[in-house]
């Protein structure tokens, strides 16, 4: 049995150790390395500072960092969102699907939550660029701690750690996975034990539990309340990848690991910084480093870049998952994908997004220089995505799964209310660095809504006038053309239609293959399909075929296999006398096509061609092109 049919009330004890450990590895990295900044930063933007009395701002900061955690991510994640599985599977992309599934053929209402969820994935990339920076730079200034002449060699070093942090992308986290749950437990134990040992020696910082202290303190300094709600919510970025990667893991290891050990070390962590604060504001230079004796800095350093490294490398594989999902869904171009894991369906690999990172978090680090100005960029993806989260989840919630609306309209007005407060709060960022995300974010949705439209407008143009199936089979009894052995695959939109390329070849070459196969390969809206019902087949006279192939949008068409499961179920073929008759016509835009078609045509040249992209046997395919006005 898979994680992702593992129920809370089905998951065997044996298992849920290891999924509960695997889970600390990939899922938390980076909500855990927020206390590395997170508590810093607040307090700064509160007016602290190491020649101030810092009690009430650190008591206030706590007291929202706390309650933040609670509502976003241990109520609104943990206890809601990840019930709005599909199939196991979570993410903006299985929450839009799960959508889209009840929604009928409403135009505008499939346009507004295709757009929604298109935005969600958009300000992931954004994340996904700004978190291995900030992680990985927030880590290695505790040299500073140890020597502040150590200081010249924090870009270097980080440089150096993002640089092979993305070389070793393209083998895949598949051999190293296995080390990064039990080096996390290291690391959330440790966040425990060094907050634990400062809070006994001052209990009264247990105070901030009290939500009072958050709210009066903020109505305190109402002029820089803004900047302070700006930084809390770095405490909880990270929460949404709980959501996100549920399928590895199943709900109740994710659950389990955060409310057993993630919170409550957390939580251990941010008070004892807090602790040390209110005893030591001269701490506030690096509160996180300074919990920690001096006999085991070098120790917490090391822990501190593999934690960062971890946190970063599961960030970068959830924006390959994601940009996988977007082609199969048909929002981005196709893309060259390659899976690094047999087992596991979700470790997979692109180049194109791989460079593209890396040179954005390189550009990060050498713009910014340091975390607390890489902060101010951080944070208005995190919340306009966790923002997206709760609308969607909140219509399936309520609308298809028929949850009680008296109870649930409310906690998730509370709930999108709290992301919008989020949200605005970090738009006052916009011109310290927050203008960085949006324009990721924007250029991805772009693309995204650009290439929907586009493939839209192409398959009309391409298929609308084309032949009814029915229609030439009758012509083919009249004429009698000749027939040559072997078979011929052709890839068709939906059934009964008759590809051009069939077409074409007729009329040019006046001869039709044996066997004809008219091959549908369909997308549906949820992770993974069955074995059983993966291909369905239709046969018609003069030995024509229907083949309609189902795959998940989490799975990787092969073409090879398509035709081992035809032979399987009675359609005899082949390889040596199979022909992939394939359809690589040049799109033109009209002159009076809108402006944004211009980037769809071209789009659709760079992309990969289908002959790769299904796995088709090069010396097997022919590609037949000609021109598209659309």
């Amino acid at each position: 049995m898979s994680s992702t049919e593992l129920e809370p009330g089905q998951t065997h004890k044996s298992n849920m150790a290891v999924l509960l450990i695997g889970a600390l590895g990939v899922v938390f990295g980076d909500i855990g390395t927020s206390p590395l900044y997170a508590l810093k930063v607040s307090v700064e933007a509160s007016g602290g500072s190491a020649g101030a009395a810092l009690q009430p701002a650190v008591l206030g900061i706590l007291s929202l960092i706390t309650w933040s955690l609670l509502l976003v991510v241990t109520i609104k994640y943990v206890m809601i969102i990840m019930r709005a599985d599909n199939n196991g599977e979570g993410g903006v992309f299985a929450l839009t699907a799960l959508v889209l599934q009840k929604l009928g053929n409403s135009p505008s209402k499939r346009w507004l939550v295709t757009i929604a969820g298109t935005a969600g994935a958009a300000l992931f990339f954004g994340d996904s660029m700004i978190t291995p920076a900030i992680s990985v730079l927030s880590a290695v200034e505790g040299l500073n701690v140890i020597s502040p002449e150590l200081n010249h060699y924090v870009i270097y070093i980080t440089l150096v750690l993002i640089a092979g942090l993305f070389a070793v992308e393209r083998f895949g986290t598949g051999k190293v996975g296995v080390v990064f749950g039990p080096i996390m437990l290291v690391w959330f134990f440790a966040l425990g034990a060094m907050g634990l040992v400062e809070v006994v020696n001052s209990p009264e910082v247990w105070a901030a539990l009290n939500p009072l202290n958050g709210i009066f303190f903020l109505l305190e300094h109402q002029g820089v309340s803004v900047a302070i709600l700006g930084s809390v919510v770095l405490a909880v970025t990270g929460g949404e990848a709980l959501y996100a990667d549920m399928g590895h893991f199943g709900r109740a290891p994710i659950q389990r690991a955060w409310l057993i050990i993630v919170f409550p070390c957390l939580l251990l962590n941010y008070f004892g910084q807090g602790a040390l604060l209110i005893r030591d504001p001269s701490a506030i230079d690096n509160p996180f480093y300074r919990l920690c004796p001096s006999w085991g800095l070098l120790p917490l350093l090391g822990l501190a870049f593999m934690a960062t490294i971890i946190a970063s490398q599961a960030v970068i594989s959830g924006a390959f998952s994601i940009a996988n999902q977007a082609v199969q869904l048909g929002y981005i171009p196709r893309l060259r994908i390659r899976h690094t894991s047999a087992q596991e369906i979700g470790q997979v690999y692109v180049s194109k997004i791989n460079i593209m990172l890396f040179l954005g978090v390189v550009l990060l680090v050498l713009t910014f220089k340091n975390s607390e100005s890489l902060a101010s960029a951080y944070g208005i993806s995190v919340t306009g995505a966790m923002a997206i989260d709760t609308l969607l989840a909140s219509y399936f919630m309520i609308s298809v799964r028929k949850w009680n609306r008296s109870i649930f309209i409310p906690i998730f007005s509370i709930l999108f209310l709290l992301d919008l407060v989020f949200l605005v709060a970090n738009l006052f960022k916009f011109l310290e660095g927050g203008w960085l995300p949006i324009a990721v974010a924007s250029l991805v949705l772009l693309v995204m809504i650009s290439w929907i439209s586009g493939r839209e407008r192409l398959l009309k143009a391409r298929w609308g006038n084309s032949i009814n199936l029915t229609d030439f089979l009758s012509v083919i009894k009249a004429g009698d053309p000749i027939r040559v052995p072997g078979t011929a695959v052709f890839m068709v939109p939906h059934q009964n239609i008759v590809p051009m390329a069939l077409m074409h070849n007729l009329k040019h070459n006046k001869v039709l293959h044996e066997t004809v196969l008219l091959l549908n390969v369909i997308f549906d809206n949820i992770p993974t399909i069955e074995q059983d019902k993966r291909i369905f087949i239709k046969p018609h006279l003069h030995n024509f075929y229907e083949i309609q192939v189902h795959y998940g949008f989490m799975e990787e068409p092969n073409m090879l296999d398509i035709m081992k499961l035809l032979d399987a179920k009675g359609v005899k073929n082949e390889l040596m006398a199979t022909s992939f008759f394939i359809g690589r016509e040049k799109v033109v835009p009209k002159k009076s096509s809108p402006w944004f078609l211009n980037l769809f045509v071209f789009l659709h040249r760079v992309m990969l061609g289908a002959t790769e992209y299904f796995q088709i046997p090069l010396e097997h395919s022919i590609e037949l092109g000609g021109y598209i006005e659309i």
